[in-house]
């Protein structure tokens, strides 16, 4: 039977952070969901849980999603994450193309974050 994953779904919205656990609990009732609301807070949750899948928000007070997402390639440089932003600006696609991380528009939608998905679910334990 395939390992329970982790997903840590970092936005500074309750809202849009509510909305991504649904859609993935949905999908993988099993899977464990951490939140986190800023960047500072994404790194000491990724420290500690390990998570398997990081979804990031790039705007949010203090560290942005794509500073986070810097420190981040460099403590776990296989660990996979994706921006999921409203920002769709083309410097931002391209950063995000730069550091090797995902990127998906928001709205969240049920089908985005299944698309997220997908390569875990491929994955063995």
């Amino acid at each position: 039977m395939p390992q329970a994953k982790t997903v840590l779904i970092v936005d500074d919205s309750r809202v849009s952070r509510l909305m991504a656990r649904q859609y993935i609990t949905s999908l993988h009732a099993d899977w464990i969901v951490e939140e986190a609301g800023t960047g500072e807070e994404s790194l000491v949750k990724s420290r500690h849980v390990r998570p398997d899948l990081i979804l990031m928000d790039v705007n949010m007070p203090g560290m942005g999603g794509i500073a986070a997402a810097e420190q981040l390639r460099r403590e776990f440089p296989d660990l996979p994450i994706s921006l999921l932003t409203a920002n769709v600006q083309s410097a931002t696609r391209e950063k995000a193309e730069a550091l090797g991380i995902g990127f998906v528009e928001k709205p969240i939608t049920e089908a985005r974050i299944a698309r997220l998905l997908s390569p875990l679910e491929a994955q063995r334990p």
